[in-house]
């Protein structure tokens, strides 16, 4: 059986790290560079970078920053954030990352996904979601950072998704992200059990039990974890960290 994947989710804003909380209020959290410098040290086996602001401000990918971050990195990157184009997944792939995650220009265009994943092979493409519940508990899709509801069902965008190439699902629950209570049971079970590929949990993680948990009740395949690695604890100060290998192997 192999071992599950847990993928430190570092969130860009500009060129510096930050950590948000239900994806409104951030804290900053250092330079790129050198927190992937720490997590080579730690032996981390694979980092993913997401420009959270890029779609919802339009911007421009940063890519002098992945560029300083590929130069860095020992381990496999993905990053995610304003995927406009095959020519955009072609500079990032050159620079040095293995995979791209797109959340809001699939939306914008939806054959984004199938030509890059035509060119590069599903292996290279990320889908992303952000889930988050309505005021009567309804759970809907947001695009752009949490900015724009999505009416489209969220099992029929994920079978959409499936079938334009994606590689894995990266399933985000806005309610938990950064919150430190433990990944949306639920919420990763109903999607998991409805597509093929491969899903990562993200959003909630305070501890290494909140992983063993979400392993054990559903079928993911890889963990995504924010808070719990950037922090120290919840409400103390900023310290990378990794859990020691002894304790993943255990999952």
């Amino acid at each position: 059986m192999l071992r599950t994947r847990v993928i430190p989710c570092l969130l860009l804003k500009n060129e510096s790290l930050i950590k948000t909380v239900k994806f409104k209020e951030y804290n900053y959290i250092g330079d790129p560079v050198n927190t992937v410098r720490i997590f080579n040290e730690l032996e981390v086996d694979e980092l993913m970078f997401l420009d959270i602001f890029a779609s919802k401000e339009n911007r421009s990918i940063n890519f002098k920053i992945l560029k300083d971050i590929a130069n860095e990195c020992f381990m496999p990157l993905s990053y995610g954030g304003n995927i406009k184009s095959l020519e955009d997944a072609k500079r990032i792939f050159e620079i040095g990352f293995e995979k791209v995650v797109i959340n809001s220009n699939a939306f914008n265009n939806p054959k984004l996904i199938e030509e890059i994943a035509r060119y590069f092979g599903v292996q290279s493409v990320v889908g992303s979601i952000d889930v988050k519940k309505t005021f009567f508990g309804h759970l809907k899709m947001y695009s752009c950072h949490g900015r724009k509801k999505q009416n489209i069902s969220i099992l029929e965008w994920v079978k959409q998704l499936e079938n334009a190439g994606i590689g894995e699902l990266l399933i985000t629950s806005i309610d938990r992200e950064g919150s430190w209570e433990g990944y949306d049971i639920d919420l990763i079970k109903s999607i998991s059990e409805s597509v093929q590929v491969p899903v990562i949990a993200n959003g909630g993680c305070g501890n290494i039990e909140h992983i063993k948990e979400i392993v054990h009740k559903t079928n993911v395949s890889a963990c995504a974890v924010g808070s719990m690695v950037v922090y120290q604890k919840k409400g103390m100060g900023v310290l990378i960290n990794f859990p020691i290998a002894e304790d993943i192997v255990k999952l």
